[in-house]
């Protein structure tokens, strides 16, 4: 097949969850002999110079990118709101990228055309102007979903009644969109089930997001009797989860464990993480090599409260057999067992004596982090994922 993959923003070089979700399957697909272009937006946020990247990456899919300003507007988002528009949506809309997809698709002809993001739907009739091409969804999360949770945790009203707003608006938007694909792919089972009892008249099933496992894990630089939290901070809910931990489990722990150390990584860190001062807690912010922090540390960490989709940094941690506790939040979409390849834990109580059996039970986490992987290797192989999808690609129908 031919595939021309529209990302909302590049995919590679990796440096979050969510491009390592594109990426590994774009590799799953040119690994499988497909052909992939990929085109995706770069901003301010998610910066990309093709110059830097591998000649060999750009050759295989044609990388290219356009330029967006999502920065946000507080005029454009007033008048969204006062329309009850979805704000969200309307920063996507880009009048470069409408003219490239035009020009491109007029240029060549595709067999799918991904769209990595429901928020690139507004791309669909400019596709379908000009292509034949079968135009699926491969959603990451539910929009909406994250939005109306963040507005139930937050405190202030004038942010709530904002979110609330927003969270509605963007509702409409996504179950109406799902109606305009060919296909809906989310990565986990709760989202796909959500669509289809929300009205998604589409084929609709969930594939897992794909994982490399890497060939060498270096466990001679782990610091025992560590922990750690890695993801990107300028997403909400991160940032929530870990004044949640700080505010509720942090002490308890550390009251058993007075030797224990917490490291906070991840792009985009909040001023008053980076300004905090509290005993064993490490502030690092961005860390030019996930995989190598991961390494480095004993205990991934992982409370979080909302949000939707699956939490790609969990499937990297367990690919790299590392024991991770986790809310049921954090871990909903993963197929898990608890106590076998993950331990769960929902309040501060269970989440302190979660930590406290693991770090002084090396059996019990070794066992865990060695299912973990396990796990990854017989799930989330890339290649096999794409093979799933490529296969459901071909059951389509055009509309």
């Amino acid at each position: 097949m031919k595939i021309l993959q529209l990302c909302y923003k590049p995919p590679f070089p990796v440096v979050d969850g969510g491009s390592m979700g594109m990426h590994t399957l774009t590799m799953g697909l040119l690994n499988n002999e497909h052909k992939v272009k990929v085109l995706a937006f770069n901003t301010f946020k998610h910066p990309v110079k093709i110059s830097e990247l591998p000649k060999e990456y750009i050759e295989k899919t044609k990388f290219e990118t356009i330029f967006v300003n999502l920065k946000l507007n507080i005029f454009d988002a007033l008048c969204s709101f006062i329309k009850n528009e979805s704000y969200h949506v309307k920063r996507f809309y880009c009048q470069e990228m409408e003219g490239r997809l035009d020009s491109l698709l007029k240029e060549e002809e595709f067999d799918v055309i991904q769209l990595e993001s429901i928020f690139l739907s507004h791309y669909i009739s400019v596709i379908r102007k000009n292509s034949k091409a079968k135009i699926v969804l491969r959603a990451p999360n539910i929009e909406h979903l994250i939005w109306e949770k963040t507005a139930q945790s937050t405190k202030n009203p004038l942010k709530k009644i904002y979110l609330n707003q927003l969270a509605y608006s963007l509702k409409k938007y996504e179950l109406e969109m799902v109606n305009h694909y060919d296909g809906v792919y989310p990565v986990t089972k709760v989202d796909a089930n959500y669509f289809i009892d929300n009205g998604c008249k589409v084929p609709c099933k969930n594939v897992p997001v794909g994982i490399e496992t890497p060939d060498f894990i270096d466990k001679d630089i782990e610091e025992k009797d560590s922990l750690f939290h890695i993801g990107s901070m300028n997403w909400i809910p991160n940032q929530q989860a870990i004044e949640w931990f700080l505010d509720n489990v942090w002490d308890i722990v550390h009251e058993k464990l007075p030797n224990i150390k917490a490291y906070f990584a991840g792009r985009a860190m909040p001023q008053w993480l980076l300004n905090l001062n509290r005993e064993g807690v490490v502030i690092y912010g961005e860390v030019p090599d996930s995989a190598r922090f991961i390494c480095s540390k004993e205990i991934m960490i992982v409370p979080l409260l909302s949000g939707s989709g699956i939490r790609i940094k969990i499937l990297e941690a367990m690919s790299l057999r590392k024991c991770i506790i986790a809310t049921s939040q954090a871990a909903e979409g993963i197929l898990y067992e608890n106590n076998v390849n993950i331990v769960i834990a929902n309040t501060p109580e269970e989440f302190a004596e979660s930590i406290y059996k693991c770090v002084t039970d090396k059996e019990f986490s070794h066992n865990i982090a060695q299912n973990a992987e396990k796990l990854i290797s017989e799930k989330y192989n890339i290649n096999a994922i794409a093979r799933e999808l490529v296969d459901l690609y071909g059951q389509l129908e055009v509309k």
